[in-house]
């Protein structure tokens, strides 16, 4: 189907490709060159590029026919799966993925989505849309030089959040992809992870956020508050909060900042032809020379030179007064001090200083926005030292309350479940610690995978057929392996569930789900 050329880049099962094109771009003969704003990999010929392009072009026009109002989601070929995400009016990011001869159902699409969704809602945070960068250099130079390295960064540059995790350490010196799979089906990007707190902890929380903006003045302030790397308050709309604690647990939090070189990413160890991001951008902002072609006349001149990637690794540290620095942002010409962070909140599109104190295991990120604060950074930094001066007795106590009450890494852990639940309206979830999850068979992740791909085919369907109107979903599998696979939607909200050692009966694992319901979700899941 147009794709033979491009699985010569890599003979792995985790082949991949990923681009994101614009389809106001290169319609006229020999300037199809313009459509393509971002390509991995990055040395793949331009006629196999041109050839997953096209495609993608054909079939999200094709789609369109039969379904005008929702856009194309996912194509199954025989060989690769198709994922689509339209991040922007006609700004589309697909992702080809050669699929797995060993299992049947190795990738979940939705999970795949969200990866496109998730490098998205992060690049729009810290540069804005990418509409409005071509809309700036029609060229697309601009665009392109901000695009590559940052989407390389992301592909690069995860933390590894626990040792138990199913991934390797250090896979920043490996060339082959390794994206979501069925090990992953007990966890839900796009969600943030709540610290379940006391009554006391919660009413010195609420007095710690009302100090920080009152110590703010007469200037809007927003925060963030973060315990290890759970979500404790927030004050940001739901989106906003989801990004910036994406952020917040891949650069921020007191276990990135001590693990140094021990980080992941979806750059795995393994012998194949692709570029890893560490060689290609050795360079701050250095965009392949392809990338550039025929438009180095453009307006936008020597910005790639310019570009700012927040998602580098190891570029922030801790200061004496608990501040977090980095030189990302560069410096003030006058002074050369690091220039502040600032990001664009989605809600209210207004670009706003990002300050992050840490103490112990308790990190606060608050914001606030720029056209407020007179002086610049010199003015901001009289901001951060009030907020320092008024708050730093409630961060001890909120630090030493939360850290009395916090169970660890198995806080968590139900024993004999292992599960995942999903608040959607909240863009929450909760699970079963990843080192409980690596007992699991494959057997039963597979399965489990597998359901979860007919929950989201319904969940789409629902979408569209009903709107308004919410899904409810129960469904009970028994696995090969004997296990139990459980799925229940209802209200917004949803559980999956594996029991391994569950009696014969579904009778037995219903009723285990029953009991999971009424004691940690408040019944939600209930049947009665």
């Amino acid at each position: 189907m147009g794709l033979a050329s491009a699985s010569t880049a890599t003979t792995a099962p985790e082949a991949m490709q990923l681009c994101i094109f614009d389809l106001r771009r290169g319609q006229n003969e020999g300037q199809e060159l313009d459509k393509i704003l971002f390509f991995y990999p990055a040395d793949l010929p331009f006629s196999a590029q041109f050839s997953v392009i096209g495609l993608s072009e054909g079939l999200i026009t094709f789609t369109r026919i039969f379904s005008p109002e929702a856009a194309c989601e996912a194509i199954e070929a025989d060989r690769h799966s198709h994922v689509f995400y339209e991040a922007e009016p006609d700004i589309w990011m697909v992702m080809v993925v050669e699929k797995s001869m060993e299992y049947e159902a190795k990738w979940r699409t939705d999970a795949l989505r969200r990866v496109l969704k998730e490098v998205h809602s992060l690049f729009v945070m810290f540069h804005g849309s990418v509409r409005a960068m071509l809309d700036k250099d029609p060229g697309g130079v601009l665009a392109r030089s901000h695009l590559y390295p940052f989407v390389m960064d992301y592909l690069g540059a995860f933390e590894k959040r626990s040792p138990f995790d199913e991934c390797c350490w250090d896979f920043l010196v490996g060339k082959k992809l390794l994206m979501p799979s069925f090990r992953d089906s007990l966890k839900d990007r796009g969600t943030v992870q709540m610290l379940t707190v006391g009554r006391e902890a919660a009413i010195e929380v609420q007095s710690l956020v009302r100090v920080l903006e009152a110590s703010a003045g007469n200037l809007p302030c927003h925060s963030l508050i973060l315990f290890q790397d759970l979500l404790v308050s927030t004050t940001l709309s739901p989106d906003d909060t989801v990004n910036l604690f994406a952020y917040a647990v891949l650069r921020l939090t007191p276990h990135v900042l001590s693990s140094g070189a021990s980080s992941w990413s979806y750059l795995r160890k393994g012998a194949t032809s692709n570029v890893s991001s560490s060689s290609i951008l050795s360079t701050s902002g250095a965009v392949p020379e392809q990338y550039h072609g025929s438009h180095n006349n453009s307006s936008a001149g020597d910005n790639s030179s310019h570009v700012i990637r927040p998602l580098k690794l190891d570029k922030w540290s801790k200061g004496k007064d608990g501040f977090l620095a980095t030189d990302i942002w560069g410096a003030e010409p006058s002074t050369g001090v690091s220039a502040t962070p600032t990001v664009f909140l989605h809600q209210s599109e207004e670009r706003m200083y990002l300050c992050a104190h840490q103490h112990k295991s308790l990190t606060l990120i608050f914001l606030i926005p720029v056209s407020s604060v007179l002086n610049g950074e010199q003015g901001l930094s009289t901001v951060k030292q009030q907020v320092l001066e008024n708050v730093s007795l409630k961060l001890l106590k909120v630090e030493e309350k939360l850290s009395k009450g916090w169970g660890g890494e198995n806080a968590y852990h139900v024993s004999g479940y292992r599960y995942l639940l999903v608040d959607g309206d909240r863009n929450v979830s909760r699970a079963s610690p990843p080192g409980k999850v690596t007992t699991l068979s494959k057997e039963s992740l597979l399965a489990l995978n597998k359901l979860r791909e007919e929950v989201d085919r319904e969940k789409s369907r629902a979408q569209w057929d009903s709107a308004g109107h919410e899904k409810e979903l129960e469904v009970s599998i028994r696995a090969k392996n004997n296990a139990w696979v459980i799925a229940r939607v209802t209200r917004g909200k949803e559980l999956y569930m594996v029991l391994e050692k569950a009696n014969e009966t579904l009778l037995y694992a219903s009723d285990a789900v029953e009991k999971f319901s009424n004691r940690y979700c408040s019944g939600a899941f209930s049947l009665n």
